[in-house]
């Protein structure tokens, strides 16, 4: 999923919902994420009827985003894709060479997304605390991608626990974090956590992006994040719940260009000259000269000696090692001072 050694970063563009339950939307969605480079796109699979009671209340920012008589039974209902809708975005995505991702809400669910053969498995923050979920998940022993928003650590490592101990190794699950409040405040964001994430669990880390704008997934991947999640739209004046907290094509083009500089520019870390300023050395650093007219033998000195560019002669760190000794022969200024 990630190659820690070049900085690879495996950028999602969560489609999510914002196909609105139309096709032909969903597809243009899967065009918009190929166009802008992302490594998949990503939707969600779920049967409203095992996912939430008819009762269930709305969240705050779905109440705005919605109609306020609706239910959030009745507005789920119109978004969920049966599995003609899967296997036709499925081949979409394999013409666009761009990986089809979706996040399972309820176990019906994973099992669809499994027999038609996903690759990785992305677990949605509200699902952490649900042990026969995660244990599903877990025996599959797929890539496994989890959110953390909402979580503190213990809850992270409980569900860990369930998804090694059904099967599924550490190696194998990357950990993001993640706020859910959309958009998120940036003071909410707390993305020292992180690193703080990595640090406990000693696994790979990514960042699920609900803020508005793209720069705080910029600064995860600076961070260390190799895996980028970000909600994207076609227009996010669409009616829906999440278009108003998602990128607009041109801004996920951006981003993800953004990203890949980023992730190119971390390097290795060892502190050298890179090959390309090499050539700069000679032409940016200095060598000892004459300061002034120098006569064979005199003493050199702080007073007629100088340190200019270009760097062809002795470096000015040998600066004191040079004061006090003899002058070998006459030197005009701005010459450079030999030894020998």
């Amino acid at each position: 999923m990630h190659n820690e050694t070049a900085h690879k970063v495996f950028i999602i563009a969560e489609a999510g919902v914002n196909h609105n339950g139309s096709m032909a939307l969903a597809r243009k969605l899967v065009d918009a994420a190929a166009a802008a480079g992302a490594d998949a796109v990503k939707f969600q699979t779920f049967r409203t009827a095992s996912l939430v009671r008819r009762d269930a209340p709305k969240a705050t920012y779905q109440k705005t985003t919605t109609a306020a008589d609706e239910s959030q039974f009745d507005m789920i209902r119109k978004l969920e894709l049966d599995e003609g809708a899967h296997r036709e975005l499925m081949d979409h995505c394999r013409r666009h060479n761009i990986l089809f991702l979706s996040s399972p809400f309820d176990l019906k669910s994973i099992e669809l997304l499994d027999s038609l053969g996903v690759e990785i498995f992305k677990i949605p923050s509200g699902e952490i605390t649900n042990l026969p979920y995660l244990r599903r998940i877990g025996q599959l022993n797929k890539r496994t991608i989890l959110s953390t928003g909402m979580a503190d650590l213990a809850e992270v490592a409980a569900a860990l626990h369930i998804l090694t101990g059904s099967g599924t190794p550490p190696s194998q699950t990357t950990l993001l974090h993640c706020n859910t409040e959309y958009p998120t405040p940036m003071e909410d964001v707390n993305l020292r956590a992180m690193a703080t994430l990595k640090k406990t669990f000693g696994m790979p880390v990514g960042y699920s992006d609900h803020t508005l704008g793209i720069e705080i997934s910029i600064a995860a991947v600076a961070l260390g994040a190799s895996v980028i999640e970000k909600h994207f739209t076609l227009d996010r004046n669409m009616e829906g719940p999440d278009h108003k907290a998602s990128l607009e094509p041109e801004e996920l083009k951006a981003m993800v260009i953004a990203i890949r500089n980023v992730a190119k520019a971390l390097g290795d870390g060892i502190k050298r000259p890179s090959p390309s300023e090499e050539k700069n050395m000679p032409i940016a650093r200095k060598s000892i000269v004459a300061a002034r007219p120098i006569r064979c033998g005199e003493m050199l000195t702080e007073e007629n000696l100088a340190a200019k560019r270009p760097a062809t002669g002795i470096n000015p760190m040998q600066w004191d090692k040079i004061l006090g000794t003899r002058a070998i022969k006459d030197f005009d200024p701005d010459e450079t001072i030999v030894l020998s």
